[in-house]
């Protein structure tokens, strides 16, 4: 880990490394140095199976931490290094930010202490995740340099449609027979929630820099409760701000989990909406009428997007998602479907919050 530790152009000496946090997909440890004057770093290997362009991944972060960088600056923000991630690149090559060993793919940055994160869901919570986020996609509003997409197809729901069709047509498991009144819900939506890529085609839709990833997990805190700065940067690429919007009330505004097989207690906070909207708005002043007036969409699109992701990798037989039993993907499915219903019934009180807020 030293010598990997090594290849990087870090100040002080590194004298341990060891693991840190329980991330899903990257392995994370902390190198700690021996210098009091020197920072600690963070190393990471990097999963190469969700990332495959690494020049790519790194020239968006890059990118993205640094025009962040400036606009704090300009704003005259104190502690700075605090409040935006910093990369450190290769020894031997400053244009450079992650080292391949032959089998792993590396990166480091710095690491920001005395800090923890939260994850609660509350209306609070909503609040400061909905105005972060909203200033997060602010300042890169003008960002000058083209970022690439860190997985394809991401958020498009018309790929993501397309293979939920793949999967019926293949139909490996025989699944197909048993979720037909799934199938038929989704069909029957589907010319509707393509409306973003429609939009998007005819000029009307611009995409922008969004997380793509948004919680308040995501978030770094400084002891004393105050947001630092956003963190977990990979799916950091060009979408629809409804990415950020909808994925996030798809999880934090369904009091139940997304796994759960009491679909009767599926719903749609709206004390969660308000909050997140609210605070979100507050920051967000870059938006164009069309974004505004399609964010209930967006809390729509999300539910109905992971209802189609879900049906396709059980009809598939389970390729993608883990589960814990047979019918895992199938119930995550039909949770999903309970929570576009409810989206449904609220989406009149969104629109009329969302004038009310803008009034």
């Amino acid at each position: 880990m030293k010598n990997i530790v090594d290849k990087f152009a870090i100040k002080g000496t590194v004298t341990e490394v060891k693991p840190l946090g329980n991330g899903l997909i990257n392995t994370t440890y902390k190198a700690t140095t021996a210098e009091a004057d020197c920072p600690d770093y963070v190393l990471q290997s990097v999963n190469h199976a969700v990332f495959p362009d690494l020049d790519v991944l790194m020239g968006n972060i890059v990118a993205v931490t640094g025009h962040i960088r400036k606009k704090l600056e300009a704003r005259g923000t104190a502690d700075i290094n605090r409040k935006v991630l910093e990369f450190v690149p290769l020894k031997d090559d400053a244009e450079k930010y992650y080292y391949f060993d032959g089998e792993k793919y590396w990166r480091i940055m710095v690491f920001i202490p005395d800090t923890k994160s939260l994850s609660e869901v509350t209306p609070e919570s909503a609040a400061v995740v909905g105005e972060t986020f909203g200033d997060f996609q602010a300042m890169l509003a003008d960002i000058p340099a083209q970022l690439g997409e860190t997985i394809k197809d991401f958020h498009n729901i018309e790929f993501r449609l397309q293979q939920l069709k793949d999967a019926v047509a293949a139909n490996p498991k025989g699944r197909v027979a048993e979720v037909q009144d799934l199938l038929g819900e989704i069909d029957k939506r589907a010319d509707v929630m393509a409306k973003s890529e429609r939009l998007y085609r005819e000029g009307k839709l611009p995409k922008r820099i969004c997380h793509c990833d948004t919680k308040v997990d995501n978030i770094l805190f400084d002891q004393d409760g105050s947001v630092l700065c956003v963190i977990d940067l990979d799916t950091v690429m060009p979408s629809f701000i409804f990415s950020d919007f909808g994925d996030y009330l798809r999880s934090a505004a369904n009091p139940v989990a997304e796994d759960s097989p009491e679909y009767d207690k599926v719903d749609f906070r709206m004390d969660i909406f308000k909050a997140f909207t609210k605070g979100y708005l507050k920051a967000a002043t870059f938006l164009t009428p069309i974004e505004i007036e399609n964010l209930p969409y967006a809390a729509l699109l999300f539910p109905y997007m992971q209802l189609v992701r879900f049906l396709a990798d059980y009809i598939n037989g389970d390729t993608y998602f883990g589960i814990k039993y047979p019918e895992h993907n199938l119930v995550r499915a039909r949770n999903q479907f309970a929570l576009v219903q409810a989206v449904e019934r609220r989406t009149p009180e969104m629109e009329a919050f969302i004038q009310e807020v803008l009034g």
